[in-house]
């Protein structure tokens, strides 16, 4: 009986410093000191390279902050890493250019960021059927 009236009493303690925690960042985001509501924030700008941690600057008014931020080495799409799309399957490979497409449709533009609509990207077709031979070319050889 006492070990569980023990763990009752930790699990309140717990609980009741997690609420602690939340309600000082709640705090922390209003001694910011802004009432500015219209905030306009620029795109982020890697601080080396084109990718990695760096910052956003914002203004409102005759304030202005810097936010950190970071682009992920791997998003080197031209539409920006602040535009979120829904992709939709890839389509069939184009005999003509080799190049597969999709398309994709705004699905939420961060920061105020400006993106289009609707944005295309194209990736080179597979090669399945040049697997298909090397692999019987290497079963040839045994």
């Amino acid at each position: 009986m006492q070990v569980r009236s023990l763990f009752l009493l930790l699990a309140l303690i717990l609980v009741a410093a997690t609420a602690e925690a939340g309600k000082n960042k709640k705090e922390k985001a209003k001694k910011d000191g802004s009432k500015c509501e219209d905030w306009r924030w620029g795109p982020c700008v890697p601080n080396s390279k084109d990718c990695g941690l760096g910052y956003r600057e914002g203004t409102c008014k005759d304030e202005s902050k810097k936010l950190k931020c970071k682009i992920p080495c791997n998003w080197k799409k031209k539409f920006g890493a602040d535009c979120k799309y829904k992709f939709e399957s890839w389509g069939g490979c184009s005999a003509q250019t080799g190049l597969k497409t999709r398309s994709g449709i705004l699905k939420k533009a961060l920061y105020n960021a400006q993106c289009e609509e609707t944005v295309y990207v194209t990736k080179p077709c597979s090669s399945k059927i040049k697997s298909k031979s090397k692999a019987k070319k290497g079963k040839g050889k045994d």
